[in-house]
């Protein structure tokens, strides 16, 4: 063995090995605790997760965040051979999900709804989501305070939001917002979650075929033609449907997070009301500050040996990056846990990074943006109606957010 490798071994063996379990159900907006120690320890850490292999590598740094990302030395697909450690003892990666597939398919995948995300696809439900955001605040308004906005707005509108964009009849909307609550809990337990699942695969296998012909701009009719062309399978396309689909729920958990912030801290929603222009560059602030999701990113294996951080990762050995860390990177973000609403730029992963970073990354900051034009400029007086404390977060869930949120006018 030469001295060169003698070095590098010590150097591996001395990487601190840090036991961590991750706080699910956390009750409010604040950073991790339990991400603090690794964060504090380097870079690059060990840690301990639920899993048959507890043992993985957790990655902080925004560069290193990123490297791990866009590496394709570092594989999610590998991780479906395996009982690895994992962010949520429910969540189990599946072998040819759309999250788990390689750069090369899932780039494939993307492409065949490319025209639907970019810009301007986005931008054609616009004025379609104004309007159903008007149609939920009326009620709202009508209905009188006491209300839930997460039950009344937060939770509605994304997921209609998400429907219009991909096709789904306004008549099967409800059905799909159970669905979509059931697929992402565990509070109602596996099978339960596992039932839904399979009826929402069924239902989004009908609407596909369906619109095999169609020469229609929504997702299900692009996801339909290109099956109908054999680009990709009815499986692939189906799984693509059902992650955008579900993402609602992400937009949803991080909308509650952010407005539990406007509302405990007004001060931040009078610079809003007072200065409109900054509303964009405050919704990336928002989301930057947010966690958005329990534990931490889905799991990857080294393919190879691989160097992050002055770490030698080896390979088989299992990788998460952190992006709640990477956004609180204090060599990128300057006084990274003070909310800065005029911040930018703001290069923030809080959709993801490298190739599997989230397809509805747009569609989710219009959400995102409408909602605060319209809640804050038609409800001047929107309060909470309880003490913070007592605003119930979800339970058992994988997306982090509050169940409820009290308001009062």
């Amino acid at each position: 063995m030469t001295e060169e490798t003698l070095v590098e071994e010590a150097r591996t063996q001395a990487a601190p090995a840090v036991r961590h379990r991750p706080a699910h159900d956390l009750a409010d907006v604040a950073f991790d605790p339990a991400l603090r120690e690794p964060v504090e320890a380097g870079p690059v850490t060990r840690v301990e997760l639920p899993g048959a292999e507890g043992r993985a590598w957790l990655v902080t740094r925004m560069d290193d965040v990123r490297a791990v990302t866009d590496d394709p030395r570092f594989s999610r697909e590998a991780v479906t051979d395996r009982q690895v450690a994992r962010p949520a003892p429910r969540f189990v990666p599946a072998r040819g999900a759309t999250g788990s597939l390689e750069p090369s398919g899932h780039t494939r995948l993307r492409r065949s709804i490319a025209p639907a995300l970019t810009a301007d696809g986005v931008e054609r439900v616009r004025d379609s989501a104004r309007r159903m955001l008007d149609e939920l605040v009326d009620d709202l308004l009508a209905n009188g305070p006491p209300a839930d906005l997460t039950a009344e707005v937060l939770r509605p509108f994304p997921i209609a939001v998400l429907c219009e964009l991909l096709g789904v009849p306004v008549a099967d909307r409800q059905g799909m917002r159970v669905w979509t609550r059931l697929v992402l809990s565990s509070a109602p337990g596996t099978a339960v979650g596992e039932q839904a699942r399979e009826e929402m695969d069924t239902y989004f296998a009908e609407l596909l075929d369906a619109r095999a012909d169609s020469a229609g701009e929504d997702v299900a009719s692009l996801l339909g033609t290109a099956v109908a062309r054999r680009e990709i399978t009815l499986e692939e396309a189906v799984g693509l449907a059902v992650l955008l689909q579900t993402g609602g729920e992400a937009v949803t958990g991080s909308s509650g997070q952010m407005f539990y912030l406007l509302l405990t801290r007004p001060e931040l929603a009078d610079r809003l009301r007072a200065d409109p222009p900054i509303r964009p560059r405050a919704v990336d602030e928002l989301l930057r500050c947010v966690p958005q999701r329990n534990g931490v990113a889905l799991s990857r294996i080294a393919l190879e040996d691989v160097e992050i951080g002055g770490v030698r990762i080896r390979a088989g050995e299992v990788v998460h990056v952190s992006y709640p860390a990477a956004n609180r990177d204090p060599d990128v973000f300057a006084d990274p846990g003070t909310i800065d609403l005029s911040r930018s730029p703001n290069p923030h992963v809080a959709f993801g990074s490298g190739p599997h970073h989230c397809p509805g990354d747009r569609l989710a900051r219009l959400a995102s943006e409408l909602l605060v034009d319209v809640l804050l400029d038609r409800m001047p007086t929107l309060r909470l109606a309880v003490p913070k404390e007592q605003v119930p977060f979800s339970q058992g869930a994988l997306i982090r957010g509050p169940e409820s949120l009290p308001v009062t006018w």
